[in-house]
């Protein structure tokens, strides 16, 4: 790879410049070569699916399907009939046959994205689909076998996860085949300046980062990591003066962050201000975020996805 790169890997755009990050995405690349399942692990908005998406773009199956789940967005009744799909008459409203993410990546890739957030039922199944048992549909009479990559990902630490009895230690060895670690933005700085460059393309080529405001955003800690700095960028754009973004239009910081963003109320404001809070002081980590703020991994990650969007919509 050349020493600034810019790739797509299935519509999402990977820019990359540091070592750490060309060594790895090396790294996926002679991984992608096997079949073997791959664990991705990193803090939230790291860039762990940009890699799970390269893996997947650079092995055999590329021309095959690929399907991607998020395990934390959806209920354990749901996420079921989502992966194996069901039979008509398997509940209300089954009205007709549908085949499961699972029979839809046969021969492709499937990456389950938040995995550490299955329930147990869930990943006794998982278990058995990844040792090539077939399985049945719900509410099915026939069973389905698979041919499918997996490759997962979590910002949870899994073996912790293990010893406190939330996920399984055989599901565990099985999906750690190969396990890949996203590092956090804050540890490889050179990627900071051409992902804000890349964002601020995106969104209006005609402004321009001056050489302070560039200062500023390689010397932030970025807790959100690329999420964050995508949505600080888009917010400087949107409120910039002129055609050049400088150092006290991004909004870093307490002093730089409205009481009331777009879509807020004070409350709402407040809430985010605690919940961005507590992700600072854990560096990212949801899991001990949710812990500190005394809600579930859940709410936050699904907080975290409303704040996102209000962000998105803002600039529209």
């Amino acid at each position: 790879m050349s020493e600034d790169s810019t790739h797509i890997f299935l519509g999402m755009t990977a820019v990359i410049a540091s070592e750490e990050m060309r060594n790895l995405m090396s790294l996926a690349e002679r991984v992608a070569r096997s079949n073997a399942t791959v664990l991705i692990l990193g803090e939230s908005g790291s860039g762990k699916e940009v890699l799970a998406r390269a893996i997947h773009h650079y092995s055999a199956r590329a021309q095959k399907p690929w399907v991607d789940l998020n395990c934390g967005a959806l209920p354990e009744h749901l996420i079921e009939s989502e992966l194996f799909g069901y039979d008509r008459g398997a509940f209300s409203g089954a009205n007709n046959n549908k085949p499961g993410l699972f029979e839809l990546a046969h021969q492709g890739t499937i990456f389950l994205d938040e995995v550490a957030e299955l329930e147990m039922k869930m990943q006794v199944k998982l278990l058995r689909v990844l040792d090539g048992v077939p399985y049945y549909r719900l509410g099915g009479v026939k069973k389905v076998s698979v041919d499918v990559r997996i490759v997962a990902a979590t910002n949870q630490e899994l073996e912790t996860a293990v010893a406190e009895g939330r996920f399984r230690s055989d599901l565990y060895h099985r999906l750690t085949q190969i396990t890949l670690r996203v590092p956090p933005l804050r540890s490889r700085m050179e990627d900071i300046a051409p992902l804000a460059w890349h964002f601020l393309a995106q969104h209006d080529p005609s402004l321009l980062f001056s050489p302070a405001a560039v200062d500023v955003l390689t010397r932030h800690s970025w807790p959100g990591n690329i999420r964050e700095l995508r949505n600080v960028v888009i917010r400087a754009a949107v409120l910039a003066v002129g055609s050049e973004i400088r150092a006290e239009d991004l909004p870093l910081g307490q002093a730089n962050v409205p009481d009331k963003p777009p879509g807020y109320s004070s409350l709402e404001g407040m809430e985010r201000k605690m919940i961005f809070d507590a992700l600072h002081s854990t560096n990212g980590h949801q899991q001990k975020a949710a812990a500190k703020l005394g809600i579930s991994r859940r709410t936050l990650s699904r907080k975290l996805k409303i704040y996102d969007n209000g962000l998105s919509e803002a600039r529209l």
